[in-house]
């Protein structure tokens, strides 16, 4: 049993790190620079710079933070669902389905080093805040703000395992994928004060990663205590681990329809 969990530990290590440097569509340096910090810096000083103009320079610090976490979902959701929907597009796929390895930790894995590439990006747009836009941090606790981005990148790696899954199902989920991205824009309030939306609109804001994360990092930067944000932490957690399973128990469906089917069209 011990040597059993040695095996599928090593080979979710070796899973993530693979799938990362073959199936990763931003790996050369130009397409990430131009994808990873170039784009994101550009939506970041548009929202910015807009709600400024229309609320005042007093409400920089919510957009600044708004879309500095919202970058997670530059990894969270096209990275995790680039690195899954690869194995189809690149005809790897039949041969993960013949292994007998893990499932579970094939799926999985295939996050992990996203959630790591994502916690960089935020730290990444905190930067871009601090030194171009004045954002104040001398109130932030450096160490409970670390682990707010790590859990919210977490949950929402686990989202895009989901739509990774879903990515299996359909040819064009890079209109998905933008759909999703620009959508958390709003519903996650990266951008918009979420009370002042409709309560439907709320409703679904609280069941999608990034939305507690936000709030609370803007809490930990203003100087709130761990204590006060536990609770949303804690659900974030939750969330994330609820998308991971619904994303692998779709993954396992379109496995047995696959092979029972004797083709990866299951639709």
């Amino acid at each position: 049993m011990f040597h059993s969990l040695l095996l599928n530990i090593r080979l979710f290590f070796r899973g993530a790190v693979l799938s990362y440097i073959a199936l990763f569509r931003w790996f050369t340096p130009p397409a990430y620079l131009a994808s990873k910090v170039i784009a994101p810096l550009s939506y970041m000083l548009f929202f910015v710079v807009l709600g400024t103009f229309a609320t005042g320079k007093e409400s920089a610090s919510f957009y600044i933070i708004g879309n500095s976490v919202q970058m997670a979902a530059m990894s969270g959701i096209y990275g995790v669902t680039m690195s899954i929907g690869g194995d189809r597009w690149d005809g790897t796929l039949p041969y993960l389905f013949a292994t007998p390895a893990n499932r579970l930790a094939l799926f999985v894995g295939r996050a992990a080093i996203h959630v790591l590439d994502g916690i960089l990006g935020v730290f990444l747009g905190l930067f871009w805040g601090i030194t171009l836009l004045g954002l104040d941090v001398s109130k932030t606790d450096p160490l409970v703000l670390s682990v707010v981005i790590l859990i919210t990148t977490f949950s929402t790696s686990g989202f895009g395992l989901l739509l990774g899954a879903l990515s299996l199902l359909t040819r064009n989920i890079m209109f998905v994928n933008n759909t999703v991205f620009f959508l958390l824009l709003i519903f996650s309030g990266a951008n918009l004060n979420l009370s002042l939306l409709p309560e439907w609109m709320q409703t679904i804001s609280w069941s999608l990663p990034l939305t507690r994360g936000i709030a609370s990092a803007r809490k930990i930067i203003s100087g709130s205590a761990f204590i006060e944000i536990a609770p949303l932490m804690g659900t974030e957690f939750l969330i994330g681990v609820l998308y991971i399973l619904l994303g692998f128990l779709l993954f396992r469906w379109f496995e047995f329809k696959a092979k029972r089917k004797g083709t990866l069209e299951v639709m």
